[in-house]
């Protein structure tokens, strides 16, 4: 009996697996040293080849943290692994903790990454799928999240002693200044701010500007120094142009007057931490803390939501001029006996009561002729504006002559930029530095920037300075009369103007009241020949109505149209 041979067909082998690298260092020093990107690559690549896996996608985090998914690789690794069909199989990395060092984040993920089929694999860490193997995981997880809170506590603790002792921690110095060594300990190099000579000198135009305009007119707004920044040609660090934030962030940073303050907010979700949390620390000083003081005032004042249009269009003369002494607050109208009598009362008294202030009241029409009758006979005089702009005339003058240091400063800053140049071109000509290298087109620019910056502030330095104007006694005896004649008759909204373009504010107290204006407006209002009126028209914004309809008319309209 013969037996027939049975077909049998070879069995088909099976695709290897396709796998995605993620590699990922928190910090460049890390990525130089201990765990770098090239070593984690050589790694995985070398675990997949003896796996007999295929990498078809290399995912690179450069200097992130893996204590949240704000990673832009890691969103777009999770965003392909949601594809269909399916890009990759497995994800492989050199450990859990360079893919999340939070045991909840990691779970969470790990679980996204398996409902589409794929497997998270760590090659120091081989663990399977059953329930001891996920129990070992997230027990590392959680050591992984410890030693990363313990590690970041440390690291704090450590940059907090470096800003006590007056040293800079390394992130980006603020507009006007650079870093220089100023020490070493070993291998670590300390350094601490130095003021920047081509920066600064921006920095002080911005204050310059902001309190005393560009010569043509009082100070200026925010937005419209902007403009003539930009249109100037003036740029950041970065070489963007300027912005309403980046001018706001420059006239409120007291870095400038001589103090910086140091672990302010909280990196992750931006709270102000508490006020014993906050290292302060000595800066070189910019702006003098006197200047920036009357800068913070004038910011405070001139917000949005302080000058509201009732205090140009109202009725009430010093509206908007008129401060408690005790809290700042703005004095607002109140009436008494029914409406008989006026009173300027202080408004955070009115709105949160004496708890907020003691505050205080007078009579309007006592208020308003103690200051008219006080400007027209001490300020508003020949003999009294003749001693007021002779000071600031001879102010003027000196300044002038104060600009020598300054001049210097910028004429050194242009030569060094200059010579990094030639020495930049001296080293491609000579093959000390390979011209195709990328980054070098990137420096030679910077350093090109830095140069041009230089000369074209030196250049402004070089130009004329701003003439003196001349002032006659017939031209002090005009304007006297002429003003003083503008705020004793006329409609409130014009007197008030006219008096708003020589008073900054004035400051009601119990037993005084204390007037405060700046020399240059007088000057200003003097060499135009006449009084004149602010020519912007005022403007308001509130915060959005958060619950009531925003047009309330409308709202009436439509429901007697609908009733």
């Amino acid at each position: 009996m013969t037996s027939l041979p049975v077909a049998s067909s070879p069995l088909q082998p099976q695709p290897p697996l396709r796998a995605a690298l993620y590699l990922r260092v928190s910090t460049g020093r890390q990525a130089e040293h201990d765990l770098s990107i090239p070593d984690q690559r050589r790694q995985a690549e070398a675990y997949c080849a003896a796996k007999g896996w295929e990498v078809v996608e290399v995912f690179i985090e450069a200097g992130a943290s893996a204590t949240d998914d704000r990673r832009a690789e890691f969103q777009k690794l999770m965003e392909a692994a949601s594809e269909k069909p399916r890009r990759f199989d497995v994800v492989v990395g050199h450990s859990f903790s360079r893919f999340f060092r939070d045991h909840f984040e990691l779970e969470f993920n790990v679980r996204r990454l398996a409902k589409q089929g794929i497997r998270l694999i760590s090659i120091t860490q081989e663990l399977g799928d059953d329930p001891s193997d996920v129990m070992m995981r997230q027990i590392m997880a959680l050591f992984d999240e410890y030693q990363s809170r313990e590690n970041a506590k440390h690291t704090l603790r450590a940059m907090n002693e470096n800003a006590r002792q007056g040293f800079w921690n390394g992130s980006r110095p603020p507009f006007g200044y650079r870093t220089v060594e100023a020490e070493r300990r070993g291998q670590k190099i300390k350094k601490k701010l130095e003021i920047d000579p081509v920066q600064s000198e921006t920095v002080r135009f911005i204050f310059e500007l902001y309190r005393h305009g560009d010569g043509q007119s009082g100070g200026l707004g925010i937005k419209a120094i902007v403009s003539l920044l930009n249109a100037k040609g003036y740029r950041t660090q970065t070489g963007s142009r300027f912005s309403c934030k980046f001018i706001h962030d420059v006239l409120t940073r007291e870095t400038y007057a001589g103090t910086h303050a140091f672990n302010v907010v909280e990196a992750k979700t931006g709270r102000k931490k508490a006020s014993d949390e906050v290292i302060t620390m000595d800066a070189p000083i910019i702006i003098p803390r006197s200047e920036f003081a009357e800068v913070q005032r004038r910011l405070k004042q001139n917000a949005p939501r302080v000058t509201a249009p009732r205090i140009v269009n109202g009725p009430c003369l010093l509206t908007g001029l008129a401060v408690c002494a005790t809290c700042g607050g703005g004095m607002t109208l109140r009436t008494g006996k029914y409406g008989r009598y006026r009173y300027y009362t202080c408004a955070t008294q009115v709105r949160q009561g004496k708890t907020a202030c003691k505050g205080r009241s007078i009579r309007m029409d006592l208020l308003d002729t103690l200051v008219m009758e006080h400007l027209a006979t001490r300020l508003l005089t020949k003999d009294r504006l003749g001693v007021i702009l002779e000071a600031l005339l001879a102010h003027y003058a000196a300044n002038q002559n104060r600009d020598a240091a300054r001049k210097e400063s910028l004429r050194n800053a242009s030569r060094e930029a200059e010579q990094k140049v030639q020495r930049l071109y001296a080293a491609i000509e000579n093959g000390v530095v390979d011209a195709t290298d990328p980054t070098l087109r990137e420096r030679l620019d910077a350093l090109k920037a830095q140069r041009d910056e230089a000369r074209r502030l030196c250049a402004m330095a070089e130009a004329p300075a701003m003439v003196v104007p001349v002032i006659t006694d017939e031209m002090i005896e005009r304007f006297s009369h002429d003003l003083r004649a503008k705020l004793a008759d006329g409609p409130v909204a014009m007197r008030k103007e006219y008096l708003r373009a020589i008073v900054d504010r004035i400051e009601v107290d119990d037993r005084e009241i204390r007037i405060f204006g700046r020399k240059d407006r007088l000057m200003n209002q003097l060499v135009s020949d006449r009084p004149k009126l602010n020519p912007k028209v005022p403007s308001f914004g509130r915060e959005w109505r958060p619950v009531r309809d925003s047009n309330p008319c409308c709202r009436r309209e439509r429901a007697i149209s609908s009733g």
